[in-house]
């Protein structure tokens, strides 16, 4: 029956075609491999950012010490010398986001080019489809993981302070020419944002569309709206769930579900919560409820807090309070 299938329910049609997506074994053709090839290059490193992000620590000890004996040459030091490797690590997260979006700028190239429809592309390049996936299963853990952890920007803060003092008082300062300024000021407004990643993906999205104004911009909706009926079906439905064999392909659709919701609300001129929405907004936030609450509120509050416009929000609660 082939690894993607197409699912046909009277209530699906209105919102237009669901597929299950095999992301677990899609494997690219010959005329996806250029493109495929070249996110893979940045994939393969995906998993080694979220490690040294779970495990950052912080150096917020030494900066409390630091802080509390501002005459103490020996803590000042000590606080410096934790913060700047771990600037060094906040800089090489910033640089994979620059490189995260411009694999995603590939990816939507391929998957909303003429001639073929996005449903046509989902259906034919399934391995270019799961990249996509990826980008998104990746961004929503790397910002679950940011959002529990204040030392980040603690740290930053600290480095951007004392780097300022030492400035001033013409005191070299190891570590500078790693972040210059410029490059400081830009992973500041990185950080500032709660979701950093979905912001950077988002505004890589729009910018995709502002920049290709031939390219109708239901060509990029269209292909995020179907994503997101792909995940919603394969989640609500015992039948094309019981396909996965890695019980962690559960959490995969459930975060990709909800960045391509994000993405659309971003694109879309009226929003994903809007009547004429291709998404089924109801039926997504079902799906995210029925999951073991400890699992989905993360990716609910990446919905409720960060990017539910002020016009929406009565029709999110309602969706919240009625499945």
């Amino acid at each position: 029956m082939g690894n993607l299938l197409k699912v046909l329910t009277c209530t699906d049609l209105e919102q237009g075609p669901n597929f299950f997506l095999d992301f677990e074994n899609a494997q690219p053709t010959e005329s996806e491999k250029e493109i495929y090839n070249q996110v893979n290059v940045v994939l393969k490193d995906a998993e080694g950012i979220l490690e040294d992000l779970q495990s950052y620590r912080g150096a917020g000890h030494e900066i409390r010490e630091a802080i509390q004996h501002p005459a103490d040459e020996k803590l000042q030091e000590k606080a410096w010398g934790a913060v700047v490797p771990l600037v060094g690590k906040l800089k090489k997260f910033y640089e994979f986001s620059q490189r995260l979006e411009a694999a995603l700028r590939g990816l939507l190239g391929a998957l909303t080019s003429t001639p073929y429809s996005p449903t046509q592309h989902l259906e034919r390049e399934q391995a270019l489809a799961k990249q996509f996936a990826e980008i998104l299963h990746f961004t929503l853990r790397f910002d679950e993981l940011k959002m529990t952890n204040p030392a980040i920007q603690n740290d930053f803060s600290y480095y951007r302070r004392t780097l300022s003092r030492m400035r001033i008082n013409n005191v070299p300062a190891e570590g500078e020419n790693e972040v210059n300024n410029e490059l400081a000021n830009r992973m500041s407004l990185f950080y500032a944002e709660a979701t950093p990643m979905l912001k950077t993906l988002s505004d890589a999205t729009t910018k995709f569309v502002s920049e290709n104004k031939n390219l109708p911009i239901e060509n990029t909706t269209d292909c995020l709206s179907t994503m997101a009926s792909v995940c919603r079906v394969m989640l609500e439905t015992p039948e094309y769930r019981s396909r996965f064999t890695n019980e962690e392909t559960v959490s995969f659709c459930l975060r990709v579900m909800v960045g391509v919701i994000i993405l659309y609300d971003h694109v879309h001129p009226v929003g994903a919560f809007a009547k004429t929405s291709k998404i089924d907004m109801k039926g997504c936030i079902k799906v995210l409820k029925d999951q073991p609450p400890n699992s989905v509120e993360g990716l609910l509050n990446a919905l409720r807090c960060v990017y539910v416009p002020t016009h929406d929000r009565k029709i999110f609660a309602k969706c919240l309070n009625t499945t």
